[in-house]
């Protein structure tokens, strides 16, 4: 079964608006209807995203909770208490973890962190972990990125003796834990401006909060300062990496944390980027860290050794950093080859057995592993375009990890469906769930079920494939590129500028290039210009191509490539249609 057609959706075009937006901001029409797209109808609005000046950030005792976290913390600095961060194993709650653990380390304060293991523990807290922590003599107990659900978890604490700060962003449930301090940007009865951070963001504000009280003052000390900046870099890795919407303060974030990545990266970041050869001094983008700093990162902990990523992150040794850094590439390069198979077998088994009429996909496997199996999900999301739930069925009970499709609230969904499952968690996007292997059949049914009466025509509509615009070949110039790039930052809620152009010839002969040919490389020509085009992951299709005597439009974002000295426009094709007019839905 060939991966799910895209129907293409070309975005309105208003003349005045654009006009309006161009002549405002002093921009080409094309580089205001991408602000246009993403919902800035007021232009000073617009300046201010394409500014995302630091000093636009929230003030941190706005969030709710961190000012009677930092009271609370601030005790325990001046009473010698054991302080443990516990942190997620995602490089959200690693990269929160971090920032908390240079504070404390800054302060001279002896802290440890707990980073779960997520074979051996799952995810979130974990009341045996807490009593072991307790007996080891931990008083206090900072979360990062997890705890907002654990009820009982929480009790345990109480009940130990240990006093519970929980830094969290997740969905809660109806019932709040009984902590001694919740910080959430989200909690019932809060007026925090912005709902949208990631679990490193929250962290980084309880720690901007804590320098503030340190220095007496809003403004904080040099030596804060400086913290504060390379913090801003780490909640940066948590905010790409957790695909947080990149609007509000967290583009500031983003955009000042690829900033101090690139011109003054810790020791631990400084070995990641050489491990991933991204060069010191060149420009990073997000698209960097989704696609070569977060894998490694995220690597480890999916294979089982989260701790040594903090490790990688608060190390001032370069040596150890670079043996940690080389570590991750390698087990990178290890879940790398474990997702391609599992996807593969995966597809396999879908392709072969009585499911592809189902709206959505539950499969299951002994050998997958479960620190992979929520990326597999999200291959076979996109490529068919339904709600996807992929089980590594080796243990009793099992542990399930989904991806979710435009429209469809993946958490909502498992909610409907708890009586066939131990627990679950998560959001609208990713969830994961833990399920007794007889109840894996009954599952699949009630979800599909749950999935069909959420859809008109029983199935999930083909996936769209947004377009910003229509703009010819001759207008693709460095100056457009570089106007396009303000909009820098790319991720969630604003996405890479994607256009549309038709009518194009191809020149020459495609070829299929890169491992296993999976990408083509071709030329087009519309009018008297030619560029470069390479599709990536759409080797396959080149009898499709070609298919209409080499007429084809494209579905491209345009990008400057940098060889030998020699800089050239090139199309990266996210999609194609053969015939020279485009077929839009």
């Amino acid at each position: 079964m060939p991966p799910v057609a895209k129907v293409w959706q070309l975005l309105p075009h208003d003349a005045v608006a654009v006009e309006r937006m161009s002549t405002a901001l002093r921009m080409s029409p094309i580089a205001a209807q991408l602000l246009l797209n993403r919902g800035f109808a007021d232009a000073e609005v617009a300046h201010r995203f394409l500014e995302s000046h630091l000093t636009a950030l929230h003030a941190p005792e706005l969030l709710t909770g961190v000012l009677q976290a930092v009271d609370l913390l601030e005790i325990a600095i001046r009473d010698k208490k054991r302080i443990c961060i516990y942190g997620d194993y995602d490089v959200d709650g690693i990269s929160g973890t971090a920032i908390l653990w240079n504070l404390f380390h800054l302060l001279d304060v002896p802290v440890e962190f707990h980073m779960p293991n997520r074979l051996e523990d799952g995810y979130g807290l974990r009341s045996s972990t807490l009593t072991q922590l307790a007996q080891q003599g931990t008083q206090v107990v900072v979360t990062v990125d997890c705890g907002i659900t654990g009820i009982e978890e929480a009790a345990t604490a109480r009940r130990l003796g240990l006093q519970l700060v929980i830094t969290d962003h997740h969905e809660y449930k109806d019932e709040l834990p009984v902590a001694d301090v919740l910080v959430h940007p989200g909690l019932p009865g809060g007026s925090y401006p912005f709902r949208g951070l990631s679990g490193a963001g929250v962290a980084f504000k309880l720690a901007w909060a804590l320098c503030q009280r340190l220095s007496g003052s809003e403004k904080v000390l040099p030596k804060f300062r400086e913290f504060l900046l390379d913090a801003v870099a780490h909640a940066s890795l948590g905010l790409i990496a957790d695909v947080v919407p990149l609007q509000d303060e967290n583009r500031i974030f983003v955009k000042h944390g690829l900033n101090r990545l690139q011109t003054a990266p810790t020791v631990g970041l400084k070995a990641l980027l050489e491990s991933a050869t991204l060069n010191s001094g060149s420009v990073l983008r997000a698209e960097d860290v989704a696609f070569k700093l977060a894998p490694r990162l995220n690597a480890a902990g999916r294979l089982g050794c989260a701790r040594l990523v903090v490790e990688l992150l608060t190390t001032t040794n370069a040596e150890k950093a670079r043996d940690l850094a080389a570590y991750l590439d390698g087990q990178n390069k290890e879940r790398q080859s474990l997702e391609r198979r599992f996807t593969r077998e995966a597809r396999e088994l879908f392709e072969a057995g009585d499911w592809q009429r189902q709206p959505a996909i539950v499969l299951h496997h002994a050998e997958w592993h479960a620190g992979v199996i929520g990326i597999v999900a999200g291959r076979l999301a996109e490529q068919f375009g339904r709600p996807a739930l992929v089980i590594c069925s080796r243990d009793n009970p099992a542990s399930g990890s989904g991806r979710s499709i435009p429209g469809f609230a993946l958490h909502q969904a498992l909610q409907a469906c708890a009586g066939d499952l131990i627990s679950h968690g998560g959001h609208a996007a990713a969830a994961g769930f833990k399920i007794s292997l007889d109840r894996i059949d009954a599952f699949r049914a009630k979800f599909c079920e749950y999935t069909a009466t959420h859809f008109p025509q029983g199935m999930p509509p083909p996936p769209r494939l947004v377009l910003d615009a229509e703009v010819p070949l001759s207008a693709l110039t460095f100056g457009l590129l570089q106007e396009i790039d303000r909009l820098e930052p790319y991720g969630a809620h604003n996405p890479r500028p994607r256009f549309l152009a038709g009518g194009l010839q191809i020149v020459g002969e495609p070829r299929r290039i890169g491992g296993g040919e999976r990408h083509l490389s071709f030329r087009v020509r519309q009018a008297g210009t030619n560029v470069r085009a390479v599709a990536f992951g759409l080797g396959d299709r080149m009898e499709e191509l070609l298919s209409a005597g080499g007429q084809c439009c494209l579905a491209f974002t345009p990008r400057i490539n940098e060889w030998n000295g020699m800089r050239n426009i090139e199309l990266e094709v996210s999609d194609f249609q053969a015939g020279a007019q485009a077929r839009l839905g």
